[in-house]
């Protein structure tokens, strides 16, 4: 069968909602893992450097191990998944959170941690590149929308579990047994995914023996997806700065205390997920419009950096200036379904996993990088500055989905 004839009989026999969502719902538990693994150490940190006699600087590194891994793995990540299909590397990568999981388990010094660290970091190294190579494939177009709004919504949700998950039960029992907990978690999805292995089943990219050599890096030769790299990058150093320093701001400036500070991450958190539910409708409701998915990121971002740039000002106060920051939150998550529509328009056919990838590694690089760069603002006590340098990161990241439009409309 011919893709175009695949193509009709899709529109004659609508793919049913059932079928949708339990794709949807596979990708979207996958991808709260992944966000789950992001802080699989860092909760544990106080933990470690008492057990360990750890410094500030030695669990730090942990973390720059783990992004430099998982950034550098998820562009070389996305040939693998063009390769071989999604479902197989799917099913890698989690196995490789559940031997990070054990190996946490039994760590007894600073070089288990390590190993730790490279294993997760492996693990999410191929994840952006199968989601979204599974939710482009088998989501029906109409849907998509709707598909991405999830996979961005239960990233979040991994995010607000793995620290309630980790401390809950090492406050319980011991953060041993945390660790053999989360190996257990690891076990569940996996075999839940293997059970509904066919659901997420994809087609290999087809490789022409008359190709040209080096057809299989074409894609880096457009503009476009260096574009869409810069944005995640800028977006993604502004986050950074706010789950790192936000509460030590707030603290600074406005002696909020330690608890309220740090529940204004989690609300920012939460905020940008339910944005990113709402941004799921504004996604599929733009595209009957003709809305171009560049424009409603740039507006949704735009909203966010005036929103950070207000709360630099300190003019709102403790209680406003919070308020603000988790509004920062919803705003930018409303934009994050129309971002992946936006990054499915620069793809070239038959190359999600590649652009995906490379794309997607703008995010770690900007992890990275962002606490470097405005931890100096912080250790000079230029708290304001930063964030509004996070508002102008920010508003720079517009410019470059301002810039994909060009050349995707």
């Amino acid at each position: 069968m011919t893709s175009a004839t695949l193509n009709a009989a899709v529109r004659i026999h609508p793919v049913p909602l059932k079928q949708d969502a339990a794709i949807i719902g596979l990708v979207g538990l996958a991808h709260g893992t992944s966000h789950f693994s992001h802080l699989l150490l860092a909760p544990l940190f106080p933990v470690f450097m008492r057990d360990f006699g750890l410094s500030f600087s030695d669990v730090g590194l942990l973390m720059s191990i783990f992004f430099v891994i998982s950034g550098s793995g998820q562009a070389m990540a996305g040939f693998v998944v063009d390769r071989l299909g999604a479902r197989p590397v799917l099913f890698s990568a989690v196995g490789l959170f559940l031997l990070a999981a054990l190996a946490a388990s039994q760590a007894t010094g600073y070089g288990g941690l390590v190993l730790v660290a490279i294993l997760a970091g492996l693990g999410n190294a191929p994840f952006h590149p199968a989601d979204f190579t599974i939710l482009n494939q088998r989501v029906s177009a109409a849907r998509l929308g709707h598909a991405f709004s999830a996979h961005g919504l239960t990233g979040n949700l991994g995010w607000a579990l793995a620290p309630v998950f980790l401390v809950g039960i090492t406050a319980l029992a011991d953060w041993r047994v945390a660790y053999y907990a989360a190996a257990l978690l690891y076990a569940g999805v996996l075999g839940l995914l293997y059970w509904q292995r066919d659901k997420l089943r994809t087609e290999v990219a087809v490789r022409h023996a008359d190709a040209p050599k080096g057809a299989e890096l074409a894609y880096l030769k457009l503009p476009v997806v260096w574009w869409c790299f810069a944005f995640f990058l800028l977006s993604t150093m502004t986050l950074a700065v706010v789950q790192s320093f936000a509460p030590s701001i707030l603290k600074a400036v406005h002696g909020v205390s330690m608890e309220a500070a740090t529940f204004t991450i989690s609300a920012y958190m939460l905020c940008g997920a339910v944005g990113m539910l709402v941004g799921g409708f504004v996604a599929a409701y733009g595209q009957s419009l003709r809305w171009s998915s560049d424009r409603v990121v740039a507006v949704s971002m735009s909203i966010g950096a005036l929103l950070l740039l207000l709360c630099a000002t300190g003019w709102l106060g403790a209680v406003g200036t919070m308020v603000a920051l988790a509004a920062t939150g919803f705003a930018v998550g409303v934009g994050g379904p129309s971002r992946d529509m936006m990054i499915k328009k620069a793809t070239p056919k038959g190359a999600t996993g590649r652009v995906y990838g490379t794309v997607y590694s703008g995010l770690d690089v900007g992890f990275a990088i962002s606490p470097l760069v405005f931890g100096g603002f912080m250790d000079r006590g230029w708290y304001a500055l930063t964030l509004a340098g996070a508002a102008l990161v920010l508003a720079i990241s517009v410019y470059a989905a301002v810039g994909v439009g060009r050349r995707t409309n």
